[in-house]
């Protein structure tokens, strides 16, 4: 005869969550992930043409802290 197994909370894998040690370090993450989704879009737009992605990262930093810059003022 087997037995039933209860499934509980208890069972549930997750993956580890990086715990920042302080609000700087998250707001450096999110606009570090701003900055490569606006470089991806940008390597899109220019027809997904390799070799340019510093120029990309570059140009989406720009972009980003213009729009930070304006919006804190």
């Amino acid at each position: 005869m087997s037995r039933a197994t209860k499934r509980t909370a208890d069972n549930v894998v997750t993956m580890p969550v990086e715990e920042p040690t302080s609000g700087m370090h998250s707001l450096s993450a999110s606009l570090d992930d701003a900055v490569a989704r606006r470089a991806f879009e940008l390597y899109c737009a220019r027809g997904y043409q390799d070799g340019r992605d510093v120029d990309d990262w570059l140009q989406a930093e720009r972009e980003l802290r213009g729009e930070r810059s304006s919006t804190a003022a």
